[in-house]
Order: C-alpha cells, then sequence, then structure tokens
C-alpha cells in the first residue's frame, strides 16, 4: 500500500532515499529542505541537492526557517501525511511536528544506533577506528536520536576505508532500508524496538580542531583521523612550501609502522611521504595544497621542496 509521505531532507545523502521513495510508488506531497545559499568557488546562490530532486519529480518545495512558527505547523498539518521521512534534514523538529503524522516520523540515522548519535555518525566511526557501523530507521521523539529503531543494516569499515567512501555506501544501503520500512510500515509490521540504554557515544559535529594533525599522536590514530575527514573538510598540517607557512590537507595515508621512530613527530623521513608519529609512521599518499587539486603526496614534497628532516609543524 503506498503512503502519502513529507520528505524532510537536504544533502546528497537524502536523495537516493527521496528517488526511491517516488520509484516505490508512495506519494510524496511535499518536501521539505534548507533554504538555498551560496557555495562553491563562485559563491552563487545554489538549491539544496534535496530541491533540485524534488522540483525535478513536480514535488511542491518548501524551506522555511524554523519549524517551530505556527503557520509553518499548519501548512504541515494541510499536507495530511501519513508520516514524514527525515534523512539529513539539519533542522529540529519540535514536538507539534512530530506530532503531526498519525504514522510518526521516521528518521535515517548513519550509525548503528545508539552509538554515534548526533551530527557527524560516519566521520566519527571512522575517527574512531570502529570495526563496523550501521545505518538504522528510527522513529523521532524529542531527545537527539533516541528513538526506537525499527529496522537496521550494519555495515564493515575497512581498514582504509574513508569518510567519503563509507558515506557513499550507507546512502545507498539506507534508502533501500528506508522503503523497506516504509512497506512494513503500510502493513503496521514495523516493531519498533527501544535503545539500549548502554553502549550511547555522541558524534559531535566537526570542527577545525578535529582536523589538525597532532603528530605526537600514534600512528593509526593519525591514520584514522585522516581517512575520518577525507574528504571533507581534511585533515591537515602546516608546512613552508617555499612561501611561507602553509595548510596541506591529507586525503590519503598508509599505516607503514605502529612501533618505533627514532626522529621527533612530524619529522619527514623521506622523499616519498613518510612521517615519524610518536608511535610508528605514516606515509602521506595523497594531499591537496590550498587552491590547488589533490595530488600525490611525493609529487607535492617535489614540488614544494620539502627534504628528508623537514618538519611538518602543528598549525
Amino acid at each position: 500500500m503506498s503512503l502519502r509521505i513529507v520528505f524532510m531532507g537536504t544533502p546528497e545523502f537524502a536523495v537516493p532515499t527521496l528517488s526511491e521513495i517516488i520509484g516505490q510508488g508512495h506519494d510524496v506531497v511535499a518536501c521539505y529542505t534548507r533554504a538555498p545559499a551560496p557555495g562553491g568557488r563562485g559563491m552563487a546562490t545554489r538549491q539544496s541537492p534535496v530541491h533540485a530532486m524534488a522540483e525535478g519529480f513536480g514535488i511542491p518545495v518548501f524551506t522555511p526557517k524554523s519549524l517551530r512558527d505556527p503557520e509553518v505547523q499548519e501548512t504541515l498539518a494541510s499536507h495530511e501525511a501519513d508520516a514524514f521521512v527525515v534523512v539529513a534534514y539539519g533542522m529540529i523538529l519540535p514536538q507539534a511536528v512530530l506530532d503531526i503524522p498519525p504514522l510518526g516520523c521516521l528518521n535515517l540515522h548513519a550509525s548503528d544506533l545508539p552509538r554515534w548519535r548526533g551530527a557527524a555518525p560516519i566521520q566519527r566511526a571512522v575517527m574512531a577506528g570502529d570495526a563496523e557501523t550501521g545505518v538504522a530507521v528510527m522513529k523521532m521523539e524529542a531527545g537527539l536520536d533516541t528513538g526506537p529503531v525499527g529496522m537496521v543494516e550494519h555495515v564493515p569499515i575497512e581498514p582504509d576505508m574513508t569518510a567519503g567512501e563509507l558515506h557513499d555506501r550507507l546512502m545507498i544501503l539506507g534508502a533501500d532500508l528506508m522503503v523497506r520500512a516504509l512497506a512494513a510500515l503500510s502493513r503496521d509490521a514495523l516493531d519498533f524496538k527501544p535503545q539500549p540504554e548502554e553502549g550511547v557515544s555522541y558524534a559531535a559535529k566537526i570542527t577545525n580542531g578535529d582536523a589538525e594533525i597532532t603528530w605526537t599522536m600514534p600512528a593509526r590514530r593519525i591514520h584514522d583521523q585522516v581517512r575520518g575527514l577525507s574528504p571533507f573538510p581534511g585533515a591537515f598540517f602546516m608546512a613552508d612550501c617555499g612561501k611561507g607557512s602553509e595548510r596541506v590537507k591529507i586525503l590519503r595515508t598508509r599505516v607503514e609502522s605502529e612501533t618505533g621512530s627514532q626522529a621527533a613527530p612530524g619529522t619527514l623521513l623521506d622523499d616519498e611521504g613518510l612521517v615519524a608519529c610518536a608511535e610508528g609512521t605514516v606515509r602521506l599518499l595523497q594531499v591537496q595544497r590550498s587552491g590547488k587539486s589533490a595530488m600525490p603526496a611525493a609529487e607535492m614534497l617535489r614540488g614544494a621542496r620539502l627534504e628528508p628532516g623537514a618538519l611538518l609543524v602543528q598549525g
């Protein structure tokens, strides 16, 4: 049975879910997303990915600044939706909104709840070196990602997988999971179970401080930090590349050893990107200087005339 759905989402991560819901024959009666904002190199005003897709399907699009406005809530109720589907919307749903649809508000969350509730579950899982994560369909309530879970799929995190690669995998898996959950919901067969009280952790928003490389950490932790922030915002170090100190993003690394290093942390050990850490060494594989394209680390080091013995200092 098809359902009347109000879809709420903003970034690329939400697009496959919207596409699958439409493809399964559900009636998406409205789409709520963040308002167009400046972006890109030219800072031109751009619609969100969800906004663009919804318009392409002729779905009415709404971009309220807040969902606490009574008029906004009246409009939401007027859609007479069976359920709201929320995927990375980026806006808090107050209780008055959560109470509108008779079948509830379903949220697609990119973690194995209750681990990594919050804003940045994909990045935090990779940065923590987790071996596994998941994607879950949760019935929303007032707390931060505290609602009961109806369906979940688990995904291994490979040792060199980046957050970008995990994002793309969960994005597709999550879309399939959500349409399966809606199918069960339409049959009154979606069984929601409370989240365990143990194992709760919070995925705080990524800050500039999270991206700074501290070479006095072990090699494995630095490797996890790099891949957890790749491709965006990108972990970085500071180095003199010929025109004074500048920020260099690291997009890929490899752990060369996890024990021993006689050099000071942050010392470049060869001309192919081997760097000393507090414990062990990492090899820089792909980097990006400010305003330039990503490139092999060895190529960047040659161009910047960074030779063995140079210190890649923390910003």
